[in-house]
Order: structure tokens, then C-alpha cells, then sequence
């Protein structure tokens, strides 16, 4: 019988990697942790975390001009950029220090390099070259941003990463995408007083999610003072005598920016891994293919998170994880479960969303009812904000389920979380109706929608 250094060898400290090392190891596993950059992954370190800090950032002037409807006084107010990101460092610094006290806690043998795969069971630590070998090897080295090489004046563009690490707030700002991270970062830009412009190719932002969430988000985007140019793209950068950008778009016109950012998308963490020496197989965009248990084509060789290009969010990464232990240490096969994931975009108003959006519920339902209500949320009676809150509920007709729920406004992320347990649980939409609403909320519109709005049957439209 073949001995190993390790039972299990983790490539990547992200949030999939960390949990799964650190419960092996609580699991008495000899665990190994290799991670080239800091713990915590795109998550903590570039992602979600700091991104959320620069949400509330951007929010207060909004909540300073709501404030005099309320009989609230507030004095001339100033933005400190460097504050903002000395404090957002401290908290990061703090948040990878508690993902690494877990890994020494749980005894894993962590590893400050890259490591690359020299074969199935064996791993090579770039920084010393030794090598280690490992029964089981997991990896969860996440994505990055995608690169625009064919763009002219590429080099003079950043992308997400570098946008929490400016030294200055820049006056003027052009992103190009209309994915959530572009959607997300041209609200925090312009919350903190930049002029913002956001450029994407299609038709409409945030193309897989409901058409009613896209154009509503869009107008109250444009409403605020975001220049959206849709149906174009960035042709060419050129670094301007001063240091600005001179930006071409597609329709002729050119705009000068002090930073330029690329939001269009996100490519796996492959290049150089050493998979093909290992008899990993990866598909067309550089993501390693894995089966429904995230294994690879190799038996012993796992793969988690955005590497495996499945659903790109963190609980998804953790939730594969634990499936992962389940099934390679517990004897307990264990296939994550990818339907009814919540999701939230921090725009301004915020979106939520679970389930199914409208087109695509339609398509797979021969009847849905669409229950809908667009509101002006009480905290905006005072303020004098016309924002509008929308609230929608897709039931499939036959089995009165609730297969997708929308929200756009107001803490849209928070009740999208709470949707997901009682839609992934099966709740009908008779369910809903017979639960006592939370009055005065928002919330409540989800509970008291009696009558569908309108019906699609067999893709038309009916009263």
C-alpha cells in the first residue's frame, strides 16, 4: 500500500480551499495548504469582502440628502479616500488572519508558494522545490479577471483587483462590462462622486438575470447621473501628456477618463497548474472538468470553486467543499446542490434574486403566473426619493410552486437569502399567501400579492 506525505493536499487558500483543509484537519487528516498570495482568496482579499466595504462607502451621500426630509440637518460633508482604504486593509488584514488561525488550528501544514502538479499524487513547492506527495489533492485556486489583449492601450486599463488599491479616487472613470462586478463598481464610483460612465456590448446590463430587474436597474442608474452606453465597447485607450485616458467607444465618440476599467469577466486559475502532467482534462475556457462529486478524470484529484467555472460565488465554493469531505473522507458521496442559489448584485437600489427568472420560467413551464409590484418604498415618502422598489414572485401554474423570486430596492440581498429556505424547501405560493405579513415593511408585498399579475401560457402572454 502506496504512503503519502499527506491524506489531502489543497492547492489554493480561498474560501473552498481553507474550509476544506481546515475540517480535514479537525478530522485528525494530515492536511497540506499551498497558497501563492494571501488566505482568503478573490473573496476576502479582492472580492465580495472589500467590494461590500466600498458599498457602504459609497451610500452615505444618498443617506445625508435623505436625511432633511427627516428634520435632520447635516453640515458639509468631505470623502477621505485613503481612509477608506487604510480601513478597508485593517479589515482584511484581520479576516486573513482568522482563516489562517483556523488552518494552524486544525494542525494543516500551510505553505507560503504556488504549487504546481508533478503527477496525480505528487506537488512541487515552487518557492523551496521540494516535493510532496498526497493520497488526495484538492484544487481551489479560483479565477481572475479577464484579460483584454487585443485591446489597444490595454496596458494603460485596470481591472476589479487594482481598483481597491488606487492611491487616489479618480475624477472620472470608464468601465467596460455590464456583468455585475461593472454593474457594482460604476454605483461605488459614483456614490463617491466620480463621474462614471459604464459601457457593455449587449442590449441591456445584468444579462442573466430578469428582464424586469435589468431595465428598472438601469433607469434609476441613469436617473442618478450613470452614463450607460449600451450596444458599445471600448476600441481603443491612449494615455494622454497628463496622464488621463483618451477612450474610443465603438460609436465614434471618445471620452477622457483618469482610469479605465475592464469588468468583462472572469477566467479559471489553470495556466501553468501542471494539470496536463497530472491527467487533469480541462474544457474550452481553461475550467477543469469535474463530475457531479467535483472530481476530475483523475480518481484522486478534486477541483472546487470558480476554478470548475460552475456557479462563481463563495457559499457555492464552501457548499462544494463540504460536499468534497463528504464524499472523498466520510464515505458518504455527497453532489453539491446548484439549484435555488440566492443571489444578490450591490447596486443602488440592490437586486436579489432566487430561482427562475420570467423567460426562462416560461420556457420550462407550460403556464406560470407572474405576480408583480413596483412601490415606492416608506423609507423614500420623507426623503423626497422617487426611487421605486420592485417586487416579483414567478409560480409555475400546475404544482403552485414559487420557482423565482426578484427583488430590486432596498435590502433586496437580505430578503433574497431568507426566499431561498422556503423556496428551496418547496414552498407553494398558497404558502406565501397564508403567512401573516410584517407590517410596516417592504417585505411584505411578498406575502400579500394575491392575484397574479399576468399569466404566460405556452410562452404568450395572457391577462
Amino acid at each position: 500500500m502506496a504512503t503519502y506525505d499527506y491524506d489531502l493536499f489543497v492547492i489554493g487558500g480561498g474560501s473552498g480551499g481553507v474550509r476544506a483543509g481546515r475540517l480535514a484537519g479537525a478530522m485528525g487528516k494530515r492536511v497540506g495548504l499551498a497558497e501563492e498570495y494571501r488566505m482568503g482568496g478573490t473573496c476576502v482579499i479582492r472580492g465580495c469582502v472589500p467590494k461590500k466595504l466600498f458599498v457602504y462607502a459609497s451610500q452615505f451621500q444618498e443617506h445625508f440628502d435623505a436625511a432633511a426630509g427627516y428634520g435632520w440637518t447635516v453640515g458639509k460633508s468631505t470623502f477621505d479616500w485613503p481612509t477608506l482604504i487604510a480601513n478597508k486593509d485593517r479589515e482584511i488584514a484581520r479576516l486573513e488572519g482568522l482563516y489562517r488561525k483556523g488552518l494552524e488550528n486544525s494542525d494543516v501544514e500551510i505553505f507560503e508558494s504556488r504549487a504546481v502538479l508533478i503527477d496525480d499524487h505528487t506537488i512541487e513547492i515552487l518557492k523551496t522545490g521540494k516535493r510532496v506527495t498526497a493520497d488526495q489533492i484538492l484544487i481551489a485556486v479560483g479565477g481572475h479577471p479577464s484579460p483584454h489583449p487585443s485591446l489597444p492601450g490595454n496596458e494603460f486599463c485596470i481591472s476589479s483587483n487594482e481598483a481597491f488599491h488606487l492611491d487616489t479616487l479618480p475624477k472620472a472613470i470608464v468601465i467596460e462590462g455590464g456583468g455585475y462586478i461593472a454593474v457594482e463598481f460604476a454605483n461605488i464610483f459614483h456614490g463617491l462622486g466620480v463621474d462614471t460612465t459604464l459601457v457593455y456590448r449587449g442590449r441591456e446590463i445584468l444579462s442573466r438575470f430578469d428582464q424586469d430587474l435589468r431595465q428598472m436597474l438601469h433607469a434609476a442608474m441613469a436617473e442618478k447621473g450613470i452614463h450607460i452606453r449600451c450596444t458599445e465597447i471600448i476600441t481603443k485607450v491612449e494615455r494622454q501628456h497628463d496622464g488621463r485616458k483618451l477612450v474610443h467607444l465603438s460609436g465614434g465618440d471618445a471620452l477622457v477618463a483618469d482610469q479605465v476599467m475592464l469588468a468583462i469577466g472572469r477566467v479559471p486559475n489553470t495556466a501553468s497548474l501542471g494539470l496536463e502532467a497530472a491527467g487533469v482534462t480541462v474544457d474550452e475556457t481553461g475550467a477543469i472538468k469535474v463530475d457531479g462529486y467535483s472530481r476530475t478524470s483523475r480518481q484522486n484529484i478534486w477541483a472546487v470553486g470558480d476554478v470548475t467555472n460552475r456557479v462563481q460565488l463563495t457559499p457555492v465554493a464552501i457548499h462544494e467543499a463540504m460536499c468534497f469531505l463528504e464524499t472523498a473522507f466520510k464515505n458518504n458521496p455527497m453532489q453539491p446542490d446548484h439549484a435555488l442559489i440566492a443571489t444578490a448584485v450591490f447596486s443602488q437600489p440592490e437586486i436579489g434574486t432566487v430561482g427562475l427568472t420570467e423567460q426562462d420560467a416560461a420556457r420550462q413551464f407550460k403556464e406560470i403566473e407572474v405576480y408583480r409590484a413596483v412601490f415606492r418604498p416608506m423609507r423614500n415618502t420623507l426623503s423626497g426619493s422617487t426611487e421605486k422598489m420592485l417586487m416579483k414572485l414567478i409560480v409555475d401554474a400546475a404544482s403552485r410552486k414559487v420557482v423565482g423570486a426578484h427583488i430590486l430596492g432596498p435590502d433586496a440581498g437580505e430578503m433574497a437569502q431568507l426566499l431561498a429556505i422556503p423556496m428551496k424547501a418547496g414552498c407553494t405560493k398558497d404558502d406565501f399567501d397564508r403567512t401573516m405579513a410584517v407590517h410596516p415593511t417592504a417585505a411584505e408585498e411578498l406575502v400579500t400579492m394575491y392575484k397574479p399579475t399576468y399569466r404566460i401560457v405556452d410562452g404568450v402572454r395572457a391577462g
